[in-house]
């Protein structure tokens, strides 16, 4: 996993490569992106990337959603090929006729689009989970957008950006950040225009460090989950991604909620989100939570590659 989370950056080019060629002529009222875990998270991040002159949705369950349509450029991911809440997506939008893309590194999405004549995106299997695909994904999904004209050149800014990420200067950051959580309930919270990025931190503490975590966004958080505070049980640790750009209100907003953790014996750490651009400054918190969550697997003892529990559950199923 360390030597995946150094090569990250090299993940964009070889994901717009793979999408070169992909499109779908035509005016989109909507884009809509299924997948769930890790292969939902370019739908999570693109909401929180870039403004895009239509919406996008993203879609984690059976089927299609009811706002998908004839109209709707319908995205299907699914890292392995082979889950049954996309593909039963996938199969809707097929028999319904509307214009869809796969996105995968195989399995039995290829085959359907193979038996559709349809257009896919075929990606690496190389980085150990779909969660740390996310690189792969995400500038395939964008070179789409791009390609159906709804983005303008976008994925040639992503190009750029992943230039100027360096994995290996947060390792220190995130390993120092691991060991104080030991034994702690990590809770990630950030302003609502980050919300994606808090959102992945606590499904990498999940999947790699095989612990429970939570997140939340301000000033949403104010008006119902902190009252939790009041009678607050439990080892919580808050982690709060900052930025210079978040409304001043906001700001003040975690540094009151800050100072009403502590007293309720609390620990809290603030994050400041680094980079030039808004899209520098996601991907760079993202390689800083990977770091961490990394870093507390180990201390557990725990290899954070695996997850065998999700495995397990699939069989029952």
């Amino acid at each position: 996993m360390k030597q995946v989370i150094l090569n990250f950056p090299k993940q964009f080019e070889i994901g717009t490569k793979a999408a070169e060629s992909i499109k779908f002529d035509g005016n989109f009222d909507n884009v809509v992106i299924c997948g769930v875990g890790g292969s939902a998270l370019p739908g999570t991040l693109l909401s929180d990337m870039v403004d895009i002159s239509i919406p996008i949705f993203t879609y984690r369950g059976y089927g299609l959603p009811a706002n998908a349509s004839e109209k709707s450029l319908i995205i299907c991911i699914s890292f392995s090929g082979n889950t049954e809440e996309t593909l039963s997506a996938y199969e809707e939008a097929v028999s319904k006729k509307y214009c869809v893309i796969a996105l995968s590194t195989g399995g039995k999405l290829e085959e359907l689009t193979k038996k559709n004549n349809l257009p896919m995106v075929i990606v690496p299997n190389d980085c150990l989970q779909p969660r740390f695909g996310t690189g792969y994904l995400v500038s395939a999904v964008i070179k789409i957008l791009d390609n159906c004209k709804i983005t303008n050149n976008l994925s040639q800014e992503i190009l750029k950006v992943a230039e100027t990420l360096k994995p290996g200067s947060f390792e220190a950051q995130g390993k120092i950040l691991g060991e104080k959580l030991v034994d702690k309930i990590p809770v990630v919270y950030s302003s609502n225009q980050y919300k994606s990025v808090a959102r992945i931190w606590k499904i990498k503490f999940n999947e790699n460090s095989k612990v429970m975590a939570f997140w939340n966004y301000f000033p949403e958080l104010n008006h119902n989950e902190m009252v939790g505070l009041t009678n607050l049980k439990g080892n919580f640790h808050f982690i709060i991604l900052k930025d210079e750009n978040d409304h001043e209100r906001t700001k003040k907003r975690m540094d009151l909620f800050a100072n009403l953790a502590k007293e309720k014996g609390a620990e809290v750490n603030f994050i400041e989100m680094q980079g030039k651009t808004k899209i520098e400054k996601i991907f760079n918190a993202l390689m800083f939570g990977d770091w961490t969550s990394y870093y507390l697997a180990l201390s557990y003892g725990q290899d954070p590659v695996p997850v065998a529990i999700v495995e397990t559950f699939k069989k029952q199923l």
